[in-house]
């Protein structure tokens, strides 16, 4: 079934996606009866191009590397260059918007907008960014169900990881009481270079921010906003609870020292940076706060940049989830699984 694409946005993860789009070409026909087709590009540094028939991934990947502009794709009749974000979603013909966009996660902006109008014309949208998923959950869910179009967004969590689809889907059945994680792969590096190599805190931050996993303005990561919101999205989407960021109580690592990590070995434990989201008697709580877990405990094994979630059913017990949580070729992975779920879907309709 061919399904017709547009990004907005294409950086890193989406040109991740892209790629993987042309290596798995073969294979995602042959096997799920998918063919996607790029019809659109918008990217507000690198440009914007359009054509219906579709562009060629090769080229688009081998003009953005030499150029740096996707408008330096060969003129052919029927390509249009220079639409925004906004005309490319609403006068494109796809049937679904990759948003990849740079968008600022305290507002949600500008992919909150671009979820609005992709669904107010009939298209679907997959997407990464958290923003809009954490602070405009029920405004967007309920637009998608009212048009009848899927909105993805499973790459929002653990990148690649199936930390949302995996409950929804095959714990399916069970009532989850607590959902406890590791979702910062950067706190949780700096956090195993003290413990293993008895580095500073200052001195693991910065070899983080030399092998990638850490960004230049570290704050997001280590004093724990960045997972505020993924627990936000959990809380929203697994438990069905309209939580608010502004709800969850948020305290990051930039405190610990090493002191603390060997009082912790001395003890048996181990310093985690935990997201916790648990229903007490009818009312959930939420909180974001490094600490010293047993080492006998499933999440104290998780080192390095990994990730892990563990969710506390009645019926199966506790179940841990652990794998990457970042990386362009995961992430990319993260919103396949979402066009190849609305693909599933679109074949089980039509028969």
């Amino acid at each position: 079934m061919v399904h017709k694409l547009a990004f907005i946005g294409f950086g890193v993860v989406g040109q991740g996606l892209a790629e993987i789009l042309r290596d798995k070409k073969e294979a995602l026909r042959q096997d799920e009866g998918f063919e996607p087709v790029i019809v659109g590009i918008s990217d507000l540094m690198k440009g914007s191009i359009y054509h219906p028939n579709g562009l060629d991934i090769d080229t688009v990947l081998q003009v953005l590397k030499e150029t740096g502009s996707l408008e330096n794709y060969p003129q052919t009749p029927g390509l249009v260059t220079g639409w925004d974000s906004l005309k490319t979603i609403r006068e494109s013909n796809a049937d679904t918007i990759i948003e990849v966009s740079y968008t600022d996660v305290k507002t949600g902006q500008p992919a909150i907008d671009h979820c609005k109008t992709a669904f107010a014309n009939g298209k679907n949208v997959v997407m990464t960014n958290k923003g809009p998923v954490a602070l405009a959950y029920g405004e967007l869910s309920k637009m998608a169900e009212e048009r009848n179009v899927h909105w993805g967004f499973e790459g929002t969590v653990m990148s690649g990881t199936p930390a949302l689809r995996m409950p929804i889907t095959t714990l399916a059945g069970n009532e989850i009481t607590e959902i406890r994680g590791i979702l910062n792969g950067t706190t949780n590096f700096i956090l195993t270079k003290m413990e293993e190599e008895g580095v500073s805190y200052d001195k693991a931050l910065k070899e983080a921010q030399e092998l990638g996993y850490a960004e230049a303005d570290p704050t997001s990561d280590v004093e724990g906003f960045d997972v505020r919101y993924k627990i936000v999205i959990l809380a929203n989407y697994i438990m069905g609870v309209p939580l608010t960021v502004e709800e969850v109580a948020c305290k990051g690592i930039t405190d610990i020292t090493l002191n603390d990590i060997e009082e912790a070995k001395q003890e048996g434990k181990r310093w985690k940076l935990l997201a916790k989201l648990r229903n007490e008697e009818g009312k959930v709580i939420a909180s974001i706060a490094p600490e010293k877990i047993a080492v006998t405990d499933p999440l104290a094994s998780i080192n390095g940049a990994i990730n892990a979630i563990t969710y506390n059913c009645d019926l199966l017990g506790t179940v841990m989830l652990s794998g990457a949580g970042a990386g362009k070729v995961e992430t990319g992975f993260s919103l396949l699984i979402d066009l190849l779920t609305i693909n599933r879907t679109k074949k089980v309709v039509n028969i």
